[in-house]
């Protein structure tokens, strides 16, 4: 997959650096940590960007010898990404006779930010419009493509690649997150992205790439390397001290509520420090009123094989049969099958009660009060 060079700062990291500038300097030297989800997406990246090429008549090798973490679900979710595209373009081609598709382009936006690239998935280019669709494997944090700054950034890469070829009048933009059944389409004029690209983007990216400007914590933390280490994240999350964790019956309505507008933040915050600080006695730094000692003990067999055959042996039966799950059984007959033969046997009952942010975009679920008012009209 191309892109190994990373520009310092990244598209994907927009959220972070348009919000906190000085967060790139400071995370310039910290280790990027490869986990096996990035490796995933970065696997399911490749599969993709192989079967939209195949479907498109390209002479393409498959990639699936080396894509040791390939299963049913990735096979399945790439299936969708390329009938999802290929249908776009179908739908161009019947008002635009020659359509442009571009697949893993680079794109420079350099013009805005220092240094500023990227790789789009997928650009198709018809009747002076730009469609934008960037896949996403993930399936922990639904992706809204609406004022979202990586695809914006790709966006303007892709004005700059082909606005004078075609004249571009407009630009979609596409999140295709298929494990959260999330295609989130967002629409921008030329000139608003433009001119969000002159007075928010340029200002934030010149201030970021010299490392200066302000410390700016919040949600978007998270996503940041330094976050275990960070102060203003730090001083951020203490400013909960000052309730001195009173019992909330002691407390007002109103300080419960700027609780909970901090209090996701705040454990993952400790999390993520317990996590460093775990890492780094691991290594030999020692951390006063602390001590590594292990944790608690789980016995384990040997072998299975010889476990079973043992009990086998003596007479007994050493195997439990038990129904697999929804998703392990999603995995073994794939997405479509599942659907075909399970479909009528599955029921989505609502799930837990959970207090979240009016800004979430879920229906509000009947409260107890309202429950009681409306068996009352009845």
């Amino acid at each position: 997959m191309p892109g190994a060079k990373h520009a310092i700062l990244s598209p994907s990291a927009s959220h972070i650096w348009l919000r906190c500038t000085r967060a790139p300097r400071m995370c310039e030297d910290l280790p990027d940590q490869q986990t096996d989800y990035a490796r995933q997406g970065t696997q399911a990246h490749s599969l993709c960007q192989y079967k939209l090429e195949k479907a498109l008549g390209y002479d393409v090798r498959d990639p699936r010898e080396e894509l040791d973490l390939l299963d049913e679900e990735m096979e399945s979710c790439s299936d969708d990404y390329v009938q999802f595209v290929m249908q776009l373009l179908s739908e161009m081609r019947q008002t635009c006779s020659d359509p442009v598709i571009l697949i893993e382009q680079r794109l420079d936006f350099s013009e805005w930010v220092p240094d500023g690239f990227g790789y789009g998935d997928c650009i198709l280019v018809a009747d002076g419009a730009i469609h934008v669709i960037d896949f996403k494997y993930g399936e922990g944090v639904l992706v809204d493509a609406r004022e979202n700054s990586q695809m914006m950034c790709y966006a303007l890469g892709a004005i700059n690649l082909l606005d004078n070829l075609y004249d571009i009048s407009s630009v979609s933009m596409t999140i295709f997150q298929p494990r959260r059944e999330n295609v989130s389409t967002w629409t921008q004029d030329k000139f608003e992205l433009l001119g969000w690209a002159d007075t928010v983007l340029k200002p934030a990216a010149d201030l970021a790439y010299k490392g200066e400007g302000t410390f700016c914590a919040g949600e978007h933390c998270r996503f940041c390397r330094a976050r275990a280490t960070c102060r203003a994240r730090a001083e951020y999350n203490l400013e909960l001290a000052r309730y001195d964790f009173a019992m909330p019956d002691t407390l007002e309505d109103d300080e419960i509520s700027a609780i909970l507008s901090k209090i996701d933040s705040l454990t993952s915050w400790a999390a993520d420090i317990r996590e460093y600080a775990l890492s780094q006695a691991l290594s030999g730094k020692h951390f006063e009123g602390f001590k590594v000692v292990n944790g608690r003990s789980v016995r384990r067999y040997t072998s299975e094989t010889d476990v079973a055959k043992a009990v086998t042996d003596a007479g007994f039966d050493p195997y439990e049969r038990s129904i697999l799950g929804i998703t392990a059984m999603t995995k073994l007959l794939g997405k479509r099958r599942f659907e075909e033969i399970l479909g009528q046997f599955v029921i989505k009952a609502p799930g837990k009660p959970t207090l979240v942010p009016e800004s979430d975009k879920r229906q509000a679920a009947n409260s107890a009060k309202n429950d009681f008012s409306e068996t009352e009209d009845n």
